[in-house]
Formats: C-alpha cells, structure tokens, sequence
C-alpha cells in the first residue's frame, strides 16, 4: 500500500476537500468573467468595448512598470493579481480552468487548502514578476496559466524530493520538465511569438521554490 513516509503528517479528507473547493471558486470567477465578456460581444447587450476595458483596467501592462500613467490608484500593484483571472477567449479559459481543476486536484491532495492557496497566489505573482522583468513588450498579458505551471512546478518539486528520498530514478521528473519546455516552444510557435513564456516560467520556477517551502518533507511507498 502507499502510506507517507516517516514523520510526515497527511491533510484530512475535510483539507483535501475545502482545496478544491477553492479551486472551483478560482474556476467561476474565471468562468464567470470570461463568460460575461463572451456574452457581451456575442448580443452587444451591455457597455461597448467591454473586453477591452477589461484588459485595460485587469490585464498586466508592462508599460506601467516604466512610467506609464495607471488608469486608478494602485494598478501597478493590483495588476499582478488581476490578470489571472481574465482570459483571450472562451478556448483559452476552457483549456486553463480544465488544467487548473486537474492540477489543483492533485495539489489540494497533497497539502491541502492552505497549501494550495499559498502556491497558486504565490505563482500567480510569480508569472506576473516573471513577464515583467523578461518580456520585451508592452502588450498586455492576461491568463492564469503562470499560477497553473506554478500548481506543475509545485508538483515536480514535490516529486522530486520523493523520488530523491527513497533512490528512486530521477528521469520521471526530467521528462516532463522536458515536455513543458518542448510544449512551450511548439505553442510559441503555432501563436506566431505571442505566447507569454515568460509567465509560465516565472510561476514554474516559484511554484517549485514555494512548495518545498510549503512541503518540504517526501512521501513515498512504504510496506504496511
């Protein structure tokens, strides 16, 4: 049977199961928003520009890191939060929030409510930190996928550490950051360079810092 390893303390059902509840709180806001948006171009019911507007006020500007003029108090700030919960499209936020109800599945599992809060904000800012320091654009960017590849970096570290503790074969873990790599440069490509790299790498390399920080002990199989 699988159990924890030695000293290590596993979150009751009732953790495992207000984690995911938050994330499918994370999923209709998401949904909600973008939704609201789609329904919005779809009839012209509501205010005019509306996705516009929105990105305005909620995407992340890069521009407002170099002297931009914020359109309210506190945009620079409330920017780094706020682009993760708007999307590009209908498409877009349906392959993010499926990833996120996947990905958060596994993480709420493991470290339950708290654990999963602390590692997707911490990405979500992440991602942010990550665009803005290396891109050199100053188109918006808007997604949750930096706090998503923070939920995957979280659980590679956490795999990792695991597969390092009990001498198992490190190749599961280098696989699939491989995979996240060869899958960032594919849709980089197929978006003709308009894919925000620079997000997903920003929340990777937190999520895996943060969850060691948040979990640092393994888990593996032991003989029960």
């Amino acid at each position: 049977m699988w159990a924890p390893g030695p000293g290590v303390s596993v979150p009751v059902p009732s953790q495992s199961i207000w984690g995911m509840r938050l994330v499918w709180v994370l999923i209709l806001i998401c949904a909600g928003i973008e939704v609201a948006l789609w329904l919005n171009e779809l009839t012209g019911i509501g205010p005019s520009r509306l996705r516009q507007t929105a990105y305005e006020f909620g995407g992340f500007w890069p521009g407002l890191l170099r002297g931009w003029q914020p359109n309210f108090t506190g945009q620079p700030v409330a920017m780094f939060v706020t682009y993760g919960f708007f999307h590009g499209g209908p498409g877009h936020m349906a392959v993010n929030m499926i990833t996120l109800w996947s990905l958060g599945r596994a993480v709420s599992d493991r470290v339950g409510v708290r654990g999963m809060a602390l590692l997707y904000a911490g990405s979500l800012l992440g991602g942010a930190a990550g665009f803005g320091l290396i891109a050199e654009t100053f188109r918006p960017m808007v997604g949750a996928s930096g706090a998503l590849f923070g939920l995957a970096g979280g659980l590679l570290a956490w795999n990792y550490v695991d597969r390092f503790t009990f001498r198992e074969g490190l190749w599961p873990v280098v696989r699939l950051v491989l995979f996240l790599v060869a899958m960032n440069v594919a849709m980089w490509w197929a978006l003709d360079g308009q894919l925000a790299w620079e997000t997903h790498l920003g929340g990777f390399v937190t999520g895996w810092i943060m969850a060691i920080l948040i979990d640092p002990r393994s888990r593996g199989p032991v003989d029960t």
